[in-house]
C-alpha cells in the first residue's frame, strides 16, 4: 500500500468513526426526544383523565343536588295533596253529621254571623227542605239567649253550596258555607294538620 492509499484508508477510517459518532449522538438525541414526548404524552393523558374524573364528580354532585331537590318537591307536593284530602274529608264528615248535630252546626253559624237578629238564612236546596225550619228555630233561640232579637227567617232562595249557611241582611251577605269555612280553617290549620299527619319534628 503506497502513501496515497494509506492516506485514503486513514481518511476513510476517520470518516467512519465520525459517522458512527454522529449516528450514535443522533440516536441518543432521538431517544431523549422520544422519552421527552412520551412523558409529555403521558402527562397530557393523565391530565385529561383527571379532568374527566373531576367533571364526572361535579356532574354527579349536581345530579345528587337535583335529585334531592326533586325529592323534597315531591314530598311537599304529597303533603299538600294529603292536607287537601284531609280538609275534603272534614267537609264530608260535617255533611254526614246526624240531623240534630247538623242543625246545631247550621244554627251556630247563623247565630255567629247575625248582627241584628233579623237577617235571612240561606241554605242549599236539600238542607232547606230537610233542616230549614229547625235551623231557624234553633238559631233564634240562641240569639235570644244572647239578648238579641230572635227574628231570623228562612229565605225562599237557595245557594249552590255543599252545606253551611249564608246570612243575608239587605245587600250584605255573610258566607258561612262549608267550603268557605274549610278554606279559612285551612289557612290557619294546614301546618298543624301536616304535623299531625306526617309526625314532623319527631
Amino acid at each position: 500500500m503506497n502513501g496515497i492509499e494509506k492516506i485514503i484508508a486513514r481518511i476513510d477510517s476517520e470518516a467512519r468513526s465520525e459517522v458512527e459518532a454522529v449516528s450514535a449522538d443522533a440516536q441518543k438525541q432521538c431517544e431523549e426526544i422520544k422519552e421527552k414526548y412520551d412523558k409529555a404524552a403521558k402527562d397530557e393523558y393523565w391530565k385529561i383523565v383527571k379532568a374527566g374524573v373531576k367533571t364526572c364528580e361535579l356532574h354527579i354532585q349536581r345530579m345528587s343536588k337535583t335529585a334531592a331537590m326533586e325529592s323534597k318537591k315531591s314530598v311537599l307536593s304529597l303533603k299538600q295533596e294529603m292536607v287537601s284530602l284531609a280538609f275534603e274529608k272534614a267537609k264530608e264528615l260535617i255533611r254526614a253529621f246526624p240531623s240534630d248535630r247538623y242543625t246545631d252546626f247550621l244554627a251556630g253559624m247563623a247565630t255567629q254571623a247575625a248582627v241584628t237578629g233579623s237577617e235571612e238564612i240561606i241554605l242549599n236546596e236539600s238542607d232547606r227542605k230537610q233542616f230549614g225550619d229547625e235551623t231557624v228555630r234553633k238559631a233564634n233561640a240562641m240569639l235570644k239567649a244572647k239578648g238579641l232579637p230572635g227574628k231570623l227567617v228562612l229565605s225562599k232562595v237557595t245557594k249552590p253550596i255543599l252545606g253551611g249557611v249564608t246570612v243575608k241582611s239587605g245587600d250584605i251577605e255573610v258566607n258561612c258555607s262549608i267550603e268557605v269555612l274549610a278554606e279559612l280553617c285551612r289557612n290557619d290549620l294546614a301546618p298543624q294538620v301536616a304535623e299531625i299527619m306526617f309526625d314532623e319534628g319527631r
